[in-house]
C-alpha cells in the first residue's frame, strides 16, 4: 500500500516524552510535512502565535498543565485540525477534548502510521466543510437532455468518460463552450457524476462573480496575515476540490495574472496559498466553461493563449437551443412533467400552435429561458392546452410562426407546389444541415441521417458548400468534433 503523503502541510507536535516526540517529528518529516516540535504548553502558545499550522498533535498531561487547555482557550486557528494524544486511562479526557473541537484522538502507545490516516480523514472533513460553505443551491440530480441534435456531442462525452476511467488520476482539463443558458453547468456536473471521481468533491465557481481583489485567495487560499483581514489560514477552492473536480465557469473573467496561476496549477498539480511559501500538491480535474469564442478572446488579448491550448484537449461545444429543431419540443415536454409536479398542478399538453411557437422563437436565453417560459405558461394560461400566447410579438427567428416562408419545406405547414419538388436539392440541403449541426463531423452527420459516410461523400462530390459558404472537407471524419 502506498504511503500517504503529508507534503505541503505544517504540523505541530506537543509532547513532553523526548523519544516519542523525536520519533513523531522524524516520521512526519519523512512524509513531507514541515514539523515543529515542542514539549510544554508555554512553548506551544509561542509557536502558535508565530506560525500557521494545518494540524496539531497535542499530549494531554504536560509539565505545565493540560494540553486541552489550548482548545479551551481557543489558542488554535479555526482552520487548524487538532488530534489529541493520551495515555490508556485518559480516554475520557480525550473525548472531552473532542467536544471542545478536537478532530480525533490517539491512545498511547500507538503506531505512527495511524497519524497520516487520521490527518487524511480530517482533511476530507475540512474539504466537505469548505465546499458546503461555498456551494450554491443547486440540483445535483439534474440531468441533461441530449436528444438527436446533440447525439454527436453525447458520443464525444462518453469517449471522455471512457478515457477518464482508464487514466483515473491527473485527468486532462475539459473546455465547454456555449451560449448563456445552454447547459454548460449541467454538462460539467454530468461529466463529474458519470466519471471515476463521482464520489469525490465537485466544486463550482462562477469566476465572473469573484471580486478581483479576493479571487486569488478564494481559489488558492491564504495564510494568516497574508492581507489585512486574513486573521487565520484558510484553504482555497483548489484544495477543497482535491481528488475531485473544479468547475470554473466563465474562466475568461479572471485577470491575465490569475489565469497564469491557474495554468501553473494545471501543469504542476500544485498550488501556493496567498502569503505562503510552500507548494501544496492537488489532484483535480479542471472543467472550464465560457459563453465566448475563446479564439477571439485570445486574439483580443483578454485570454492567455498558452492556457487556451492547455484547456483545448477536450473541447465540448453546445449548440444553441434555436438550432436543435424538434428536440425543442421533446425537451419542453420533459421539463413540463417536472414543473407540473413542482407546482402540484394537473398536467396539460402542448397545443399544435404552442409547438409551432416554441419552434419559431429564437430563444436568446436558451434552455434557461425555455424553463422560464414554460413555467410562466403553466401558471398564467387557463386553457386545456398550452399555447404560449405571450411569445407572440417577441423576438423570433426569420422563420417565425406568423411570417414563415411557405415555400420552405423546413417550415411548419409546408405544402408541395404544383410544379413539383426538387428532391436532389432537398437531400443536399439535409446533408449540409446535418454537417453544420455536427461541426462538419462527417461520421456524426451520417449517424444523424442514418446513412454511411461514403454516401455523404458521394453526395458532396467535393462540390457542396456549407451553409456559411465554406468548403466541406469530404474526407475528414473528426474535424470540429473535439
Amino acid at each position: 500500500m502506498q504511503a500517504l503523503s503529508l507534503g505541503g502541510l505544517n504540523l505541530l507536535v506537543l509532547e513532553d516524552e523526548p523519544l516519542l516526540r523525536k520519533q513523531a517529528h522524524a516520521f512526519l518529516q519523512n512524509r513531507g510535512a514541515d514539523v515543529t516540535s515542542v514539549d510544554t504548553i508555554e512553548r506551544a502558545r509561542k509557536v502558535i502565535n508565530d506560525l500557521n499550522f494545518d494540524y496539531a498533535l497535542i499530549d494531554v498531561n504536560l509539565p505545565d498543565g493540560l494540553g486541552t487547555d489550548l482548545l479551551k482557550d481557543k489558542a488554535f486557528s479555526p482552520n487548524t485540525g487538532v488530534i489529541v494524544m493520551t495515555a490508556q486511562g485518559g480516554v475520557n479526557g480525550a473525548v472531552e477534548a473532542m467536544r471542545m473541537g478536537a478532530l480525533e484522538y490517539l491512545v498511547k502507545p500507538f503506531d505512527l502510521e495511524e497519524i497520516p490516516l487520521l490527518i487524511s480523514r480530517a482533511r476530507r472533513s475540512q474539504q466537505t466543510e469548505r465546499i458546503e460553505e461555498h456551494r450554491r443551491k443547486s440540483d445535483t440530480e439534474e440531468t441533461f437532455f441530449f436528444g438527436s441534435a446533440l447525439a454527436a456531442m453525447q458520443t464525444h462525452l462518453e469517449r471522455i468518460i471512457a478515457a477518464d476511467k482508464r487514466l483515473t488520476d491527473k485527468l486532462p482539463p475539459v473546455l465547454i463552450q456555449g451560449e448563456t443558458g445552454t447547459g454548460k453547468t449541467t454538462i460539467a456536473r454530468w461529466l463529474h457524476h458519470q466519471g471515476p471521481r463521482s464520489s469525490k468533491p465537485l466544486v463550482e465557481v462562477n469566476c465572473s462573480a469573484l471580486p478581483e481583489t479576493l479571487a486569488e485567495s478564494e481559489l488558492f487560499g491564504h495564510e494568516r496575515g497574508a492581507f489585512t483581514d486574513a486573521r487565520s489560514a484558510r484553504i482555497g477552492l483548489f484544495e477543497a476540490a482535491d481528488g475531485g473536480t473544479l468547475f470554473l465557469d466563465e474562466l475568461p473573467s479572471l485577470s491575465l495574472s490569475l489565469q497564469a496561476k491557474v495554468l501553473k496549477a494545471i501543469e504542476d498539480h500544485r498550488i501556493r496559498r496567498v502569503g505562503g511559501s510552500k507548494e501544496i500538491p492537488v489532484d483535480i480535474r479542471i472543467i472550464a466553461a465560457t459563453n465566448r469564442d475563446l479564439k477571439k478572446v485570445v486574439a483580443e488579448g483578454e485570454f492567455r493563449e498558452d492556457l487556451y491550448h492547455r484547456l483545448d484537449l477536450y473541447r465540448i461545444i453546445i449548440q444553441p437551443l434555436r438550432d436543435r429543431g424538434e428536440d425543442i419540443i421533446n425537451l419542453a415536454e420533459r421539463m413540463l412533467v417536472k414543473l407540473f409536479q413542482r407546482h402540484r398542478l394537473p398536467a396539460r399538453k402542448l397545443s399544435a400552435i404552442g409547438k409551432q411557437r416554441l419552434r419559431a422563437y429564437s430563444w436568446p436565453g436558451n434552455v434557461r429561458e425555455l424553463a422560464h417560459e414554460l413555467e410562466r405558461a403553466i401558471v398564467f394560461e387557463e386553457g386545456a392546452e398550452l399555447n404560449f400566447d405571450h411569445l407572440v410579438g417577441q423576438a423570433t427567428t426569420p422563420k417565425a410562426a406568423g411570417s414563415a416562408d411557405a415555400t420552405d419545406w423546413f417550415a411548419p405547414g409546408y405544402v408541395f407546389p404544383a410544379q413539383g419538388f426538387n428532391l436532389e436539392e432537398a437531400i443536399n440541403r439535409l446533408i449540409r444541415h446535418a454537417l453544420k449541426q455536427t461541426n462538419d463531423n462527417v461520421s456524426a452527420a451520417a449517424r444523424l441521417l442514418g446513412v454511411s459516410r461514403d454516401y455523404i461523400r458521394y453526395r458532396l462530390s467535393g462540390k457542396a458548400q456549407r451553409a456559411d459558404g465554406g468548403d466541406i472537407p469530404p474526407t475528414d471524419d473528426t474535424a470540429g468534433a473535439g
